[in-house]
């Protein structure tokens, strides 16, 4: 399941409605919404993530949070480092060779490398 799609489970739980009822007040297949929320489908579109956001009735932080999280669960993702430092397209290129080896500690490492970088960022 992408975090994306545990948001959404929570965001159903709170409000009390299924897969199928919110499914079809999106505008949305259940079994579609079921694949976004196990992560089997990738980010979905920005007008069915405004559908969502305005279907839970989101505002400002979490509207931009629950954006935010749809964008990062893209599957497929394709890294430009044209113009960067050649160390940028090794560890590219080792990334998409190795991602599926790393263990959780792994990943918990490189997540909070990466986390910290972005956030001194903005």
């Amino acid at each position: 399941m992408s975090n994306f799609g545990a948001k959404i489970r929570q965001l159903r739980a709170k409000k009390g409605v299924s897969q199928s009822e919110m499914a079809k007040e999106i505008g949305v297949s259940a079994a579609y919404l079921s694949a976004l929320e196990h992560g089997k489908k990738g980010a979905p579109s920005w007008p069915t993530t405004q559908k969502i956001v305005h279907y839970f009735g989101l505002i400002w932080d979490e509207a931009e949070a629950l954006q935010s999280l749809a964008q990062l669960s893209r599957r497929r993702v394709m890294v430009d480092t044209g113009g960067l430092d050649p160390r940028a397209t090794r560890a590219a290129n080792l990334m998409a060779r190795r991602i599926g080896h790393l263990s959780a500690a792994d990943l918990d490492a490189l997540l909070a490398v990466l986390d910290t970088e972005a956030e001194s960022n903005g």
